[in-house]
């Protein structure tokens, strides 16, 4: 793939991302009663917070944010938009939210692989899809008092990894194939969403409120017996 492909399709997922996640971060927001400026930061910060994450992970400065005027522009422009919004407009796009968190999701996941991919080892693209992926969405829900989607959510996480794989391992290449790959990867992500696939999990909460409540019982019982026996 030449250089030319190469810049015209991480510039595309840049800004299918980019505008997918600084919407969500305005919505989440607002329904946060966040004030305007709330409303700037928690989308910049899903925009870009992801991106963010992966430079300092691969060593890349930070500083490589304010040269993408470009980037920031649009998603100013998308927040605005959404701020402005009619409340019913919002109620459709919260109807089709899970779909455009898995355009995000895809999108920068695979801006992330292609941005590490040539330059670091397969294992940190795959780290650089993760994180380009689902790091944004992780510091908008700190900041909103949430518990993380990805900590907690459907398969998620996966999803971004396994297209840092496939791109590491260059079986997808082309323009073309990485547009397939966007769209296998928003399916599969779609999919978990409405099979609820999850990974495993194990809840102590649950099991530890289990163990209690036998205790307080086994306890009860003996109470009970040492009462029967002390009239006997």
């Amino acid at each position: 793939m030449n250089l030319q492909i190469d810049m015209d399709i991480f510039t595309v997922f840049s800004i299918i991302g980019t505008i997918a996640f600084a919407v969500s971060g305005a919505i989440v927001a607002m329904e946060e009663e966040y004030d305007i400026l709330g409303v700037f930061v928690l989308g910049l910060v899903s925009a870009f917070g992801g991106g963010v994450i992966r430079n300092l992970l691969i060593g890349v400065p930070v500083t490589m944010l304010w040269s993408q005027e470009m980037l920031l522009k649009t998603a100013l422009i998308a927040m605005m938009i959404t701020f402005i919004l009619p409340v019913k407009w919002i109620k459709q796009w919260k109807k089709s939210e899970a779909f455009f968190d898995a355009i995000g999701l895809s999108a920068f996941a695979i801006q992330g692989a292609l941005y590490a991919t040539g330059k670091y080892p397969l294992s940190a693209v795959i780290v650089a899809a993760m994180m380009t992926g689902i790091g944004g969405g992780i510091i908008r829900d700190v900041l909103a008092g949430r518990k993380p989607l990805v900590l907690r959510d459907e398969i998620y996480a996966v999803w971004a990894m396994a297209a840092g794989a496939v791109i590491g391992l260059k079986w997808f290449v082309t323009e073309v194939d990485l547009l397939i790959l966007f769209v296998i990867i928003t399916v599969f992500r779609m999919l978990s969403v409405q099979f609820r696939w999850r990974l495993p999990r194990r809840s102590l909460k649950f099991a530890l409120a289990q163990s209690v409540h036998s205790e307080e019982k086994r306890l009860l019982a003996e109470s009970k017996n040492d009462k029967v026996e002390g009239s006997g």
